[in-house]
């Protein structure tokens, strides 16, 4: 049956981009994975800026087509953009080379009360309490998952930290700057992918030789190849895990986008079982994941009721003049001095 109203129109709708999503990361994930540990492509930095090139191109043949229309972003607003998404990449990279894998979920974990604190000062949004329960449980699920082994040193903290920063900002200004500017997922991809692009493939070696030792330059290239078939593949899926983003943040905010999200840590802990034998999926795995699935299903539901998640109104102090003061008034105070 076909939706009849436009609230079943739009819930429709975020279920898409959401699956679309889903899809793409969990994708993208797989196929970076045969790349790098397969085929030893670990030149993960200057394969975003792979991917943020050849999302370039798609917006160019979306603005040649009239999908994208002409727009203003202000120069200070991309840049401010654009240096938190690269701190964002780089600072995850270092922060997994520098730490535990433990430590590095916990920090990636870290990332949802971040956004929400983004989202309380900023925007003054109000938590339920039910709403600030849901998220408490999903984090527990994904811990459960996910962390152990945990260690951390003092530069392994400080990569973490500016890693979990830069990241909620980016994804709070990709909300921010759609509404502000009135611009759509397209429209802000448009502005943001070339800036990406051209910053990353140019230090993208720089970092990767100084993360890896190795020179991407001196790695054996040959076309066609299955190498060269998974950057391919692997540019072609990131086109989409971009844009599905920004379009998730944009209907969303950043923290249900990070909620909804760890549904792909879920995704990606089964299908790395089944398509790689990792002996990993355990009972105490297991759990988590249903303790996560839990969460999230208890978060939209609380945060889609009345006081849930919203934005807090303030009422400015009305005053009363004492010209303001009716007869009527007049005379019950006279009355009261008497």
């Amino acid at each position: 049956m076909a939706p009849t109203s436009s609230k079943d129109r739009k819930a429709v709708a975020d279920v898409g981009a959401w699956l679309f999503n889903v899809t793409t990361s969990v994708g993208i994930i797989m196929v970076n994975k045969k790349l790098m540990d397969h085929y030893g492509f670990s030149f993960a930095t200057t394969l975003t800026g792979l991917h943020f090139g050849m999302t370039t191109l798609m917006t160019l043949v979306l603005r040649f087509l009239g999908f994208i229309q002409p727009t203003h972003l202000p120069f200070v607003d991309l840049a401010k953009f654009a240096l938190c998404a690269n701190f964002s990449i780089v600072g995850m990279n270092v922060s997994l080379m520098w730490n535990s894998v433990g430590f590095y979920q916990i920090a990636k974990l870290s990332m949802i009360p971040v956004s929400c604190l983004l989202e309380v000062l900023f925007d003054k949004i109000r938590y339920s309490r039910d709403t600030k329960l849901s998220i408490v449980v999903v984090l527990l699920g994904v811990g459960i998952c996910t962390v152990s082994d945990v260690s951390v040193n003092t530069k392994g903290f400080v990569a973490a930290a500016i890693a979990v920063w830069s990241t909620a900002l980016q994804q709070y200004y990709v909300h921010f700057l759609q509404k502000k500017y009135a611009l759509g997922s397209f429209d802000l991809l448009g502005h943001t992918a070339p800036v990406q692009a051209g910053s990353l493939i140019l230090c993208g070696p720089i970092i990767d030789y100084w993360l890896t030792g190795l020179r991407v330059d001196l790695f054996q290239f040959s076309f066609p190849s299955l190498v060269s078939f998974f950057i391919i593949l692997s540019c072609s899926i990131a086109v989409g895990t971009n844009l599905s983003q920004f379009i998730c943040i944009g209907r969303f905010t950043a923290v249900s986008f990070q909620v909804l999200g760890h549904m792909k840590t879920v995704l990606v802990l089964v299908l790395g079982f089944f398509l790689f034998g990792r002996q990993g999926l355990n009972l105490q795995v297991v759990l988590g994941m249903l303790m996560a699935v839990v969460g999230m299903v208890w978060y939209g539901n609380a945060s889609s009721k009345p006081g849930g998640k919203e934005k807090r109104a303030y009422v400015l102090p009305i005053k009363v003049s004492k010209n303001s003061v009716s007869s009527e008034d007049d005379e019950e105070l006279v009355s009261n001095k008497t």
